[in-house]
């Protein structure tokens, strides 16, 4: 009587899988562990600077590229976890004088900064700085009630009110000097017909640079019905002309 027994040697896909994964995950390790990788990261950087005196004048870049060298293990944290990764703090000792990152200076700060990676250099040539002297400036500001539209027999009969009634406006000294010292603030409602009391924005002064106290001021004023019509204004009167006399040239005198 033949009796069959299993074949241990037959074909089993779940163990020939799992050494393939062992074998791929052991390959994997001893690569990470290697010297001699290079890559080209990303590093967030930090300017420092008085931003109480200076202020830029063109977007200051929030990463400098690098080429770095470093373990297997170093750049995969550096790749894939860019966002632990602390910025690095670039000094601007003299804004005004300032046109461009120091690369060599860079440089020197990452390989400072960086333990377990080797900065070889700045991929960016050039990165253009600009700055300017930081300025305050305070504006007032006018209802204009030279425009307000009023519906017929309807007039303003109280103080137009204006909250706030200035703004300070913080920004490059180039772009402040050249604000207006007051604002007519314009009231765009059509036939008004009863007290007014809106917050309107402020337009004006909008711009990437420049800081407003604030964007909106709230304006009021009371409004009220003529029971008669205003008294039409009377023409100036006419101008007297004087009357010059007319004098009779006197006779000459005979010699």
């Amino acid at each position: 009587m033949n009796i069959h027994t299993p074949d241990n040697r037959a074909f089993q896909p779940t163990k020939a899988l799992l050494c393939l994964v062992a074998a791929t995950l052991f390959w994997i390790l001893n690569a990470l562990n290697k010297q001699g990788y290079t890559m080209n990261v990303d590093y967030p950087i930090q300017f420092v600077y008085n931003d109480s005196l200076f202020i830029p004048t063109s977007p200051l870049p929030r990463t400098v590229r690098v080429n770095v060298s470093s373990d297997g293990w170093g750049l995969l944290r550096h790749s894939w976890l860019p966002f632990r990764i602390d910025p690095v703090n670039y000094v601007v000792r003299d804004p005004l004088q300032a046109s461009a990152i120091n690369t060599s200076s860079i440089t020197a700060a990452l390989t400072e900064h960086t333990k377990k990676l080797r900065v070889n250099y700045v991929l960016t040539d050039r990165l253009d700085l600009t700055f300017d002297r930081r300025m305050t400036k305070t504006i007032q500001l006018v209802a204009d009630s030279l425009h307000i539209n009023l519906a017929p027999r309807f007039a303003v009969t109280s103080v137009i009110n204006l909250t706030p009634h200035t703004i300070q406006i913080d920004g490059p000294t180039s772009l402040v000097r050249g604000l207006p010292d007051s604002i007519l603030v314009r009231i765009p409602r059509k036939r008004i017909t009863e007290n007014y009391d809106e917050e309107l924005p402020l337009n004006q002064l909008r711009h990437p640079l420049l800081h407003a106290s604030a964007d909106r001021v709230a304006v009021s004023f009371e409004v009220g019905e003529l029971l008669s019509p205003l008294p039409a204004p009377s023409p100036p009167p006419a101008p007297v002309k004087k009357s010059v006399p007319v004098t009779k040239p006197a006779p000459a005198r005979k010699k």
